[in-house]
């Protein structure tokens, strides 16, 4: 019978040379040299222990730890915490150091103004190496959901009446308890007890949230927005899988190798209201060659006014862009497909009623005549609708009330009591919106604006797919702007190993 060694699996102690382990050309080399190249001062503002107290783990090593397990998909402080102390890359890369979790949670919380700084080195770096073309720059956000519970999201006066509800619950359970002792009855006393105690406590939580925050949040438009009791700086956000409680990680992404040159995180879906801001960030890398695009979620007249006085290049796609666009005649059949995750199908379109020509208008535009040869009078003045000039005439409700044709001429006979229409006379001053419609529509112009696609969208999948980041694990825009910078960070420096490998 053949005989074999046999294969010991007892524990022992092996030299291990730790730099060996970091294998030239992997992105644990690149992070380990090229975090040694930066200039890292601005994280020992935290620190007051030049002469007494103990001595703190390096910034280099928990960088480095961080962005090592972030380009693993690894994102929880325990995770690497452990990595540091088992796999042996996170071992050589921190040479051994074995920083607790709590260390490095509170190094990746605190640290957004200096990871904003690193940011900013590492850039400068990758323009030195020529990765940045500044020809055309690509911006898009991506909506994740952060450390905060979207059904803790309401109003002010919702979070009161909630608060008041669960004092009157707890109050009238509270009686009741008492009536069942009066009686001699047994009962779960424990149970009531604690269920009081959390109503009594979750009522106490919304009160000194409400006093901490007297007022309710404000939309763009003016409107309430909803808060939160977790995490008030985040907001709801409908996406295509439904709504959820996060932020917008948005980015400027440049076209040449698809490095991230401005990443920020707000609490906000509204993406109009961020573009301005955003190319502000970055207006050091941008030059006066560079092109900006991005998606219909960004376009607004007042956005485009912007970009027109501050001279900036730009191809900002509207809503109806596609619509437009030729080559997407046949989307309508893809529509009615069934799809596992939502329902992409429109819904149906209300019956047709009598349109604005069927409504003749008076020589001197006091008044127009409907299909049933009843009067409309004028409504006030002239107004803009999709760059027409439009007058608006509104029947008087005698005119409607027993009209024959009324279910022909409103859509919602039952509801509507009478007949406005608008009339178009002529076309309006042009817009920044239609001048864009009208760049962006042409050949080069779709051509250019087709390379946003395969500039942005590449980068979300390496960081949603390869990074795993399919959620901000923070609380707090000012927290969640760090983290999504560092995993911005991640995709950078990938970009440098590749590129340094490749050369």
């Amino acid at each position: 019978m053949a005989r074999y060694k046999r294969i010991d699996m007892s524990p022992r102690l092996l030299p291990v040379d730790l730099e060996s382990q970091l294998v030239p050309g992997s992105f644990a080399q690149a992070v380990h040299h090229l975090v040694g190249e930066l200039d890292l001062s601005a994280f020992d503002a935290h620190f007051r222990n030049d002469e007494v107290g103990a001595s703190a783990h390096s910034p280099a090593m928990l960088l480095r730890a961080v962005l090592l397990a972030y380009s693993q998909g690894m994102v929880s402080s325990r995770a690497i915490e452990r990595a540091c102390r088992d796999n042996v890359v996170f071992i050589a890369l921190t040479g051994d150091a074995k920083p607790h979790f709590t260390t490095i949670a509170d190094f990746i919380s605190r640290s957004r103004d200096a990871i904003a700084c690193v940011f900013a080195q590492v850039l400068a770096i990758l323009d030195g190496e020529g990765l940045i073309g500044r020809d055309l720059f690509a911006i898009d956000g991506v909506k994740l959901p952060s450390n905060a519970s979207k059904h803790r999201s309401g109003t002010r006066a919702e979070f009161l009446a909630k608060a008041n509800k669960l004092e009157r619950v707890a109050e009238q359970m509270l009686d009741r308890h008492q009536v069942n002792d009066d009686a001699g009855r047994e009962g779960t006393e424990d149970k009531v007890v604690a269920r009081i105690e959390r109503m009594t406590d979750e009522a106490r939580k919304i009160r000194t949230w409400l006093s901490a925050n007297p007022k309710d949040r404000q939309g763009t438009r003016g409107t309430i927005r909803k808060s939160n009791l977790t995490d008030n700086e985040s907001a709801k956000m409908a996406t295509d899988k439904g709504v959820i409680q996060g932020y917008c990680g948005v980015a400027v992404v440049d076209a040449n190798h698809q490095v991230i040159v401005e990443a920020q995180a707000h609490g906000t879906g509204a993406e109009h209201a961020l573009l301005i801001p955003i190319l502000d960030a970055c207006a050091n890398q941008r030059s006066t060659r560079t092109l900006i695009t991005a998606d219909a979620g960004y376009h607004s007249e007042d956005n485009l006014a912007a970009l027109h006085e501050r001279g900036i290049d730009a191809l900002i796609a509207d809503g109806q862009m596609r619509q437009r666009d030729e080559r997407l005649a046949g989307q309508e059949v893809h529509r009615a497909k069934p799809n596992p995750l939502h329902d992409k199908s429109r819904k149906a379109k209300p019956a047709a009623v009598f349109g604005a020509a069927q409504f003749i208008v008076a020589d001197d535009q006091s008044h127009a005549l409907c299909p049933a040869g009843k009067r409309l009078y004028r409504n006030g003045k002239e107004c803009t609708i999709n760059h027409y000039i439009a007058i608006k005439f509104r029947a008087p409700a005698s005119a409607c009330k027993d009209c024959a044709l009324r279910t022909q001429c409103l859509r919602k006979p039952d509801i509507t009591k009478v007949r406005q229409v608008a009339v178009l006379t002529r076309k309006s001053t042009p817009t920044h919106t239609q001048s864009m419609r009208e760049r962006i529509d042409s050949e080069h112009g779709r051509a250019l604006y087709g390379q946003r696609f395969a500039t942005v969208e590449p980068v979300f999948g390496n960081l949603r797919h390869n990074k795993r980041l399919n959620r901000f694990t923070l609380r707090g825009q000012h927290k969640v702007d760090g983290q999504w910078k560092l995993f911005a960070l991640v995709h950078n420096i990938e970009k440098w190993a590749n590129y340094r490998k490749a050369a």
